[in-house]
């Protein structure tokens, strides 16, 4: 995750401004505005947004392209839906750049492919997830923790790794063979890590702050159950 300007073709660093631009259009056009208009919810989520700036700032690796770090892309989807989920992660990812930038590592080349693997994909794959466990499974406060929560959060972070990998090989950046023995089974731990951290703040959430999650619902979890 967090690719700098050097590691990728400037074709595809440059390439993948379309599709984040036509994506950005959508959550403009199609984002929940009016939750925000209520101070409460907005200061919830520009302190989503400042929380994870920082989580996304503390960072663990040892080659360029090959870091790590904790995503929180379910929680804020769950909490807020997968458009403003997708604005809010590019403010984040626009934050961290600016602090490279800062500190002497220029990463705005690369800021479109970055957003396109870390702050438009997870949140489309959490809300996927949650989708499928309303379409398929019974509805209720269980489910929602342990799927949703637990097993989304593990998922999205899985499935951000598995695209990274795929772009890093595709662009011939790293070979195969390293991608798979020396970094994607460190995303099946930060997965696990994540899916204990997203399910207990995410618990905690609906159980006393349940105006925060706006996809959980007390009548569709837990009344009449």
């Amino acid at each position: 995750m967090n690719f700098p300007d050097a590691l990728f073709p400037q074709s595809w660093a440059l390439g993948a401004a379309f599709p984040l631009l036509l994506a950005w259009h959508w959550c403009i056009r199609t984002a929940p505005w009016k939750r925000l208009a209520d101070s409460g919810q907005s200061n919830v989520w520009l302190g989503t947004v400042v929380l994870l700036a920082l989580v996304w700032s503390m960072k663990a690796g040892v080659k360029p392209g090959l870091n790590l770090h904790l995503l929180g892309a379910t929680m804020f989807t769950l909490m807020f839906g997968r458009q403003l989920a997708i604005i809010g992660l590019s403010l984040v990812l626009g934050a961290v750049t600016l602090n490279w930038d800062l500190q002497g590592h220029p990463g705005w080349t690369a800021y479109a492919l970055n957003a396109l693997v870390l702050a438009v994909f997870p949140p489309l794959l959490a809300d996927a997830i949650r989708r499928g466990m309303e379409r398929w499974l019974p509805l209720n406060f269980f489910i929602y923790v342990f799927v949703a929560a637990f097993f989304g959060a593990a998922a999205t972070v899985i499935g951000t790794g598995v695209l990274a990998s795929t772009l890093l090989w595709l662009a011939d950046v790293y070979p195969a063979g390293a991608l798979l023995d020396d970094y994607l089974p460190y995303y099946v731990l930060l997965g696990f890590a994540e899916a204990w951290l997203n399910g207990a703040m995410v618990t905690i959430m609906v159980v006393y702050l349940p105006h925060w999650v706006g996809s959980f619902d007390d009548r569709r979890y837990i009344l009449n159950k």
